[in-house]
């Protein structure tokens, strides 16, 4: 009776079932896994080369192919497989008398997703199906795990991008996606290196952190016994090669910053940077425009490409045009430092905006035009003219000392590209290395250090250099019409998988009640000191119960929350309301939170507020927060925020009264 049951079991569990198989196949002294096959063609060869054989035709011609089974059928004495290798698929045509009945009783035992090796004739059936009549094959490899009958739609992405190899099995798109970013990669270093320029590498750990505004991952060098960065950017590895004497360099790599994640963004990423000694502005805009072209050219075979339902042109020369130009083109009105603060704060208000106080005219001027006018930039254009007051590391333009030698590539309202005529002069660089460590002193995790062998390379002369870098990821994204960052990226960062049932999950569940106690206990000792409090007062004016009774305060649930690319301080919330449709909601509390902290919460939204367009995003309601704020030093206070988080018992779209 055991046996039966066990029997039972095992075949009512795929898994079991396989390993049985290849318990069967080892003690048989056969190997389930192998070992070298030489396959003559690959499977789109043979389609090309047999295109013309007629239906129902049979050939001698003898051809190995190996791949993986993607399907199977038995019907009586004759089985049919569909093989796929790297390039495609094609029909596998199985006889008993071809093969005998214990070869064809061996094959017929084989699984979809099973590695073999076959050896026949080129034919094609009635049917007009391109098939190999088997005469022998070999097991190469015995796959345990059944594939998924399905593996794409919205609801599994999670389960993709976590198991990428089932993903390029079952999805040929994805796979064809890579194949995509792979070309594109190889174009723009060919393009590069039949432009003069070396491609070299620099380190991945930095002892100083240079090159951008980045919060670091820090990791401990043992051998040196102390802390290293990996690196944020590649940038001044690279220009001390010019001080070298190396006139073109670039490096294509990877960057880690450890900071959030969204559509756009990925912790670990890829860039290629370049620099070119005795270049500037307008040589950068030239060689950007090059690779990329070369790059849409290899990866699509034409420079019309669409993105997300929109016709991108990447042919001919690429529009020029100022921050200040384009901000005034779109705000409809005069935006420069010509205007006063106040006329630079109504235009940004009057355009959904919102200024701080400590935000001068730059900053103000850079605010409209992220405001009006970058999403409104759809096909390529060089924004130049950066304001002083957001490229604090840029060299100042010699006419006007409020603006700076740099250029941003944007298409479809997204930055693809970063240029700079480079600073070469080692007192100004220094002094403003001092300002970044005093930046970091106050508290800014992401200043730069202060960078003494960087000033030292400087002091021996660098020329007048160009410098660009580009993002590969979001370059692959429009080029292969990808919505996300992680759609083109092999195997992207993802939270930890949760065990489903079992020990594992008992496990899991433990380590997190832990996890949380131990929170719970950490956070203790922190008493709120509330002498330091600094509460509003309250209104003096009432509000008529009619009145607030019209504002619609409900529970929603957080059902991802992103950081709105180009604002370092709002977060997009996509939000279940208890309604069908989605409800996106923009707030400001990006230095309080992480997004993915968020993630899950039950939180309190005012929902029937009219929509309100921010960073081109229509904002459709407020979440509810405590804010309050605190002395620090003297009589300076500092606000601190608490988003309203309420019990995960209410349900999504539960009215507050």
């Amino acid at each position: 009776m055991a046996d039966e049951t066990t029997k039972q079991v095992i075949e009512d569990d795929p898994i079991e079932v396989r390993k049985a198989k290849r318990a069967a196949l080892i003690e048989a002294g056969e190997n389930p896994y192998g070992h070298a096959f030489h396959y003559t063609h690959h499977l789109t060869d043979l389609d090309e080369k047999y295109a013309s054989l007629e239906d129902g035709a049979s050939t001698e011609d003898e051809v190995d192919v190996a791949g993986r089974i993607m399907a199977k059928r038995v019907q009586g004495k004759i089985a049919f497989f569909e093989l796929r290798d790297a390039t495609g698929d094609i029909q596998l045509f199985c006889r008993i008398n071809a093969l005998g009945e214990e070869v064809f009783a061996a094959m017929k035992d084989l699984d979809v997703g099973d590695w073999i090796g076959v050896h026949g004739t080129m034919m094609r059936t009635k049917r007009g199906q391109l098939s190999v009549a088997v005469t022998g094959y070999e097991l190469l490899s015995k796959s345990l795990r059944p594939l998924p009958e399905k593996f794409h739609g919205l609801a599994d992405k999670e389960t993709r991008y976590r198991q990428r190899y089932v993903d390029l099995v079952m999805n040929p798109e994805v796979k064809n996606t890579f194949e995509k970013r792979f070309k594109i990669v190889a174009a723009i270093r060919r393009y590069m290196e039949q432009q003069g320029f070396y491609e070299v590498e620099t380190p991945f750990l930095h002892p100083i952190l240079g090159g951008a505004n980045a919060k670091p991952f820090v990791t401990h060098f043992n051998a040196l016994d102390r802390d290293y960065f990996l690196r944020i950017a590649t940038e001044l590895p690279l220009k001390r090669l010019l001080v070298g004497g190396f006139e073109k360099v670039f490096e294509i790599g990877r960057q880690f910053r450890n900071e959030g994640m969204d559509p756009y963004h990925n912790p670990e990423f890829t860039t290629m940077e370049a620099y070119q000694a005795f270049s500037d502005l307008d040589g950068m805009m030239e060689l950007t425009q090059g690779f990329i072209q070369a790059a849409a050219m290899e990866a699509c075979g034409t420079l019309q490409v669409t993105y997300q339902g929109t016709e991108i042109d990447l042919s001919g020369e690429w529009r020029r045009a100022t921050m200040m130009e384009l901000a005034s083109e779109h705000a409809g009105e005069e935006v420069s430092f010509d205007r006063t603060r106040e006329e630079l704060v109504a235009i940004l208000e009057k355009n959904g905006g919102h200024a701080e106080d400590a935000w001068g005219k730059g900053k103000l001027i850079s605010e409209i035009f992220e405001a009006v006018a970058e999403e409104k930039l759809v096909q390529p254009t060089f924004v130049c003219d950066h304001p002083l007051e957001i490229s604090p590391l840029a060299k100042k333009k010699a006419d006007n000392p409020e603006l700076t030698e740099r250029f941003e590539l944007f298409i479809c309202g997204h930055e693809y590209a970063n240029a700079f005529n480079e600073l070469n002069d080692p007192v100004d660089q220094a002094e403003r290395f001092r300002a970044q460590v005093e930046a970091k002193d106050m508290g800014d995790d992401e200043a730069m250090g202060y960078d003494a062998d960087y000033i030292r390379a400087l002091e021996y002369g660098m020329p007048p250099a160009g410098g660009v870098g580009v993002g590969i990821d979001r370059l692959t994204m429009l080029l292969t019409d990808s919505a996300t960052i992680r759609d083109v990226l092999l195997f992207p960062h993802m939270k930890d998988e949760a065990p489903s049932s079992g020990k594992a999950a008992a496990a899991a569940a433990a380590a997190r009640a832990a996890k949380a106690e131990a929170a719970e206990a950490a956070s203790e000792p922190e008493s709120i000191d509330f002498s330091k409090v600094v509460i509003e007062p309250l209104f003096e004016e009432q509000v008529d119960f009619d009145t607030f009774s019209k504002s619609d305060f409900r529970a929603v649930k957080v059902k991802e929350c992103v950081a709105v690319p180009k604002s370092k301080k709002l977060l997009q919330f996509t939000l279940d309301d208890g309604t069908d449709a989605d409800r996106i909601i923009l707030s400001g509390i990006h230095a309080y939170y992480e997004p993915e902290e968020l993630v899950g919460k039950t939180l309190v939204a005012i929902v029937n507020l009219p929509p309100r367009k921010m960073m081109g995003v229509e904002s459709c309601g407020m979440l509810l927060s405590a804010v309050h704020e605190e002395k620090v030093e003297g009589d300076a206070t500092e606000e601190r925020l608490n988003l309203l988080m309420v019990s995960d018992r209410i349900p999504a779209g539960a009215k507050l009264y």
